[in-house]
């Protein structure tokens, strides 16, 4: 089983969210992650699903998703090159001995410290959920605090 990305359009409009949640989790399919906002179009917005299953499950989906009113487009992202980014926020225990080993490490993943306070400082890191996974694995002997993910949000190449 593997994780597949769907994109939505879907008209910006009450309750769409909550359908489009509703019919996966009725069909008893796995979702990981769910990302939206407006779209290049008025009145749409664009819905990035993640979901985990095998072909057939996931290209199921996709079809079930195409047949609600609210839904103008369902796509599955992997059938051509695309990209994919998560923000993450971690908020840290700030060690003023240990800052200098802090610094390095979101320089070494391209993050950025977005706030400092006496005790913690709140980091940012923007990549593949890999990239940010990898991210977590280091800097967790540090003290993590908090945590948030805003999920997967991609786009076909080209």
């Amino acid at each position: 089983m593997n994780k597949r990305l769907i994109s939505l359009t879907v008209n910006d409009s009450p309750g769409v969210l909550q359908r489009v949640a509703g019919l996966i989790s009725r069909r008893g399919y796995n979702i990981e992650s769910i990302t939206v906002g407006a779209s290049e179009t008025d009145g749409l917005s664009r819905m990035t699903v993640a979901a985990i299953g095998d072909e057939a499950v996931i290209r199921q989906m996709c079809s079930q998703l195409r047949k609600l009113i609210d839904v103008r487009e369902a796509r599955l992202l992997h059938e051509r090159p695309f990209v994919s980014r998560e923000l993450m926020l971690v908020k840290i225990r700030l060690d003023p001995a240990r800052r200098a080993e802090i610094q390095s490490l979101t320089d070494t993943f391209r993050c950025s410290v977005v706030d400092v306070g006496p005790e913690t400082a709140i980091v940012q890191a923007v990549g593949d959920p890999e990239k940010n996974d990898a991210f977590l694995q280091l800097i967790r002997p540090y003290g993590i605090l908090e945590i948030a993910r805003t999920g997967e949000t991609a786009m076909n190449r080209g």
